[in-house]
C-alpha cells in the first residue's frame, strides 16, 4: 500500500489575504441631509435671523393716483426673534497601542477609526434630518397614504395599480404655488417610495416610449416637474451592541415636495436651511473636523470626529409631507 504524500493542509497553512476585505460601509451618497437643505455657514454657534411678513409682500395694494395728491401708502412687518442653535456632536474611536503594533495586513487601524467615526456621524445627522424634516407635524400641509377610497388630505398610496402618483405631485405643486408664490423644485422619496413608486404602472405608460425606458432619480424628476429627486437610501441598526441586529431604512416609506432655495441668500425664502458653524476652530465646509491625539494613560491614539449644525424649518408653508406614500413593506 503506497504511503500517504502530504495533504492539502500540511502544504497550505491558511493566512490572512491582503488584497481584500469586507466591511459594510455605506456609501455617501445614500445620505441625503447635506444635498436637501442649503448649508448656511456661521461664525457663531447661536444667533438670530430676520423673517419678512410673507402676508404683507402679496396684497394688491397699489392705487390710481390723481393730480397733486400723495400714493398710497404700504408697508411689511419683520420678526427678528428666529434662532438657530447648532449643538455639537461627535463620537470617538480609540487606537490601542498594542492592537496598531499587531495589526495584519490590510487592516489599517486608524484608516479604519477615521472611517468607522465618520459613518457614525453621517448616520446621526441623516437621522436628525428625518426627525426634523421627514415626519408629520412639520410642513404647512400632511398628506396621507391610504389604500382606498381617499378623501380630503389623503392619496392612493403609490403602489396600489390605480393610485396616481404623478397627478398628486402635481396637484402639491399647485398648492404651494398658490399659497407661497414658488414653485417646488425638490422631491425627497425615502427608497421603499421610490422602488415602488418607478413601478407604478402610470408611471411606466409615461416613459415607456422613451430612449431607455428606464425610471431613474433624473427621468422622475421630469415626469413631476421638479429640478431634482433625492432617495434617501441610508440604513440604521438600533439594536445595542452584542444584541441581535435591528435594521431598517432611516427614511422609511414616505415623500416630502418644497421649494428649498438653491443657495442661501439675503431676502431669499426657503424651505429649510442647515446652520453649519465652521466657526469651530479647524471646521470644515460642513462644521465637521476629525482630530487624532494622543491619550497615554491608556497607551492609545484617541480619533475623534465632530459636527456641529442645525437643521431647522425656516418656511414650512414651503413644503408638502406625503405620509405613508407607499405600504411600508418590501
Amino acid at each position: 500500500m503506497p504511503y500517504p504524500g502530504p495533504t492539502l493542509r500540511e502544504v497550505h497553512v491558511d493566512a490572512i489575504l491582503t488584497q481584500m476585505s469586507i466591511a459594510y460601509i455605506q456609501s455617501q451618497a445614500d445620505f441625503i441631509a447635506d444635498k436637501f437643505a442649503p448649508m448656511v455657514p456661521v461664525n457663531k454657534q447661536s444667533d438670530r435671523y430676520f423673517v419678512y411678513n410673507k402676508a404683507d409682500w402679496f396684497r394688491d395694494e397699489a392705487q390710481e393716483r390723481g393730480p397733486s395728491t400723495e400714493s398710497a401708502g404700504s408697508g411689511y412687518d419683520l420678526d427678528n426673534t428666529p434662532t438657530y442653535y447648532a449643538p455639537v456632536y461627535a463620537i470617538h474611536h480609540d487606537v490601542d497601542d498594542q492592537i496598531a503594533a499587531n495589526a495584519d495586513t490590510p487592516l489599517k487601524p486608524y484608516e479604519d477609526g477615521q472611517l468607522f467615526v465618520t459613518q457614525r456621524l453621517l448616520l446621526k445627522r441623516e437621522r436628525l434630518w428625518t426627525s426634523r424634516f421627514f415626519n408629520t407635524g412639520i410642513w404647512g400641509k400632511d398628506m396621507l397614504g391610504v389604500t382606498s377610497g381617499p378623501v380630503g388630505n389623503q392619496f392612493l398610496q403609490w403602489d396600489q395599480a390605480t393610485s396616481t402618483p404623478i397627478q398628486d405631485i402635481h396637484n402639491q405643486k399647485a398648492f404651494l404655488l398658490e399659497n407661497t408664490g414658488f414653485e417646488p423644485n425638490t422631491l425627497v422619496l425615502g427608497y421603499r417610495t421610490f422602488h415602488k413608486v418607478i413601478n407604478n404602472p402610470s408611471v411606466l405608460d409615461r416613459i415607456k416610449y422613451t430612449q431607455r425606458a428606464v425610471v431613474s432619480a433624473d427621468l422622475l424628476a421630469g415626469l413631476f416637474g421638479v429640478d431634482r429627486v433625492l432617495i434617501g437610501k441610508a440604513t440604521v441598526n438600533t439594536a445595542i451592541h452584542g444584541a441581535a441586529p435591528v435594521f431598517s431604512l432611516v427614511h422609511g416609506a414616505n415623500a416630502l415636495l418644497a421649494y428649498v432655495a438653491p443657495n442661501p441668500g439675503i431676502r431669499i425664502p426657503s424651505a429649510a436651511y442647515t446652520f453649519a458653524w465652521t466657526g469651530l476652530l479647524g471646521a470644515g465646509a460642513f462644521a465637521n473636523r476629525i482630530k487624532r491625539f494622543r491619550m497615554e494613560w491608556i497607551t492609545s491614539d484617541r480619533i475623534e470626529g465632530e459636527m456641529a449644525f442645525d437643521m431647522k424649518v425656516v418656511g414650512s408653508d414651503l413644503g408638502v409631507f406625503f405620509s405613508g406614500a407607499v405600504s411600508n413593506t418590501p
